[in-house]
């Protein structure tokens, strides 16, 4: 089972497309694009995901994408 990263249509708009895009290249990943994840807050704060349904943030896409990796190394699934 891959781990699931879900990005909120307005917060790729704010900068974590790029962040979308090199996760994208990962296979053992599942890239989920949803309209709205209800952390608008957040959302208009900085980029962010959620990763496995946990939160995920970063002031620069790379800095989100290392955060991920980061956060699968310290949770992992199994």
């Amino acid at each position: 089972m891959n781990p699931i990263i879900e990005f909120c249509i307005s917060n790729l708009a704010n900068g974590s497309y790029k962040a979308m895009e090199m996760l994208e290249e990962d296979p053992d990943f599942d890239i989920i694009e949803y309209s709205c994840l209800s952390h608008c807050t957040l959302c208009a704060e900085s980029i962010f995901c959620l990763v496995n349904g946990e939160r995920v943030t970063g002031n620069t896409p790379e800095e989100l994408v290392d955060n991920v990796y980061q956060f699968l190394e310290e949770n992992p699934m199994f």
